[in-house]
């Protein structure tokens, strides 16, 4: 018979899934810094975790150290894991809006995904307006993390900058119905004030839904020429 685990046990070790899957790929060090865990205590949460299937290791050199120095050892959530995290209203959103398909046509899904992302950009339009451009991006997965999507904003290399979000709550009718997805987009778009471009997202089975946000410059140089047109 198996051994029942404290309630503290458990609860600490959630909370060590959930930085993974918000910040990980992450070192075990990392980890136990952010927690105060003794590093045998992170080990054990670890190992159980890696038993049950919610993490994996992976392996990554140190950067400048072409065949040299030990390898990184990171651990990264895996499908598993993020479908522990993911909200129970996701089945039933899928059957809502199969429903609604089959009954209305696809412009109607995409018309309810609209509806869905209006209350975002009801909440932070007003807030954009004060914000510094270059803060935007920041504002928005802030935003986003506190409705579960557990976002994160960085510079981008190739100029302007990503916006990732770790978990999706509703993935699994994303992947059925990308109209969800395209409505988002769209709202990030407006909310943001420039052209952005998703480049890969946890409904199409990638780890993360990573977004590129182009360069303020671009948006306003595109806002510039939407007026010339309209003044015509």
């Amino acid at each position: 018979m198996p051994t029942m685990e404290p309630g503290s046990e458990r609860g600490t070790r959630a909370r060590v899934a959930r930085l993974i899957l918000e910040h990980g790929p992450v070192a075990a060090a990392a980890l136990g810094e952010r927690l105060g865990l003794t590093s045998a205590a992170v080990r054990r949460h670890l190992d159980a975790l890696l038993a049950e299937g919610m993490i994996e290791p992976r392996t990554v050199r140190p950067r400048g150290q072409r065949g040299r120095g030990r390898p990184a050892k990171l651990f990264a959530i895996t499908d598993a894991g993020r479908s522990a995290f993911e909200h129970a209203y996701d089945d039933l959103a899928g059957s809502a809006l199969r429903f609604l398909a089959e009954r209305m046509g696809d412009e109607a899904v995409a018309d309810f995904a609209r509806s869905q992302v209006s209350g975002l950009l009801k909440r932070l339009e007003p807030v954009m307006r004060t914000v510094p451009a270059d803060q935007r991006v920041q504002v928005l997965a802030q935003a986003l993390s506190a409705e579960g999507y557990a976002a994160s904003a960085s510079k981008a290399k190739s100029g302007g900058d990503q916006l990732c979000q770790h978990h999706c709550p509703v993935a699994h009718a994303a992947a059925e119905f990308p109209q969800l997805c395209e409505a988002e987009t769209e709202a990030f778009a407006q909310l943001l004030g420039t052209p952005v471009q998703r480049l890969a997202t946890i409904a199409h089975g990638d780890g993360v839904c990573t977004t590129h946000v182009s360069p303020q410059s671009l948006g306003e140089s595109a806002h510039r020429d939407k007026s010339k047109e309209t003044g015509r």
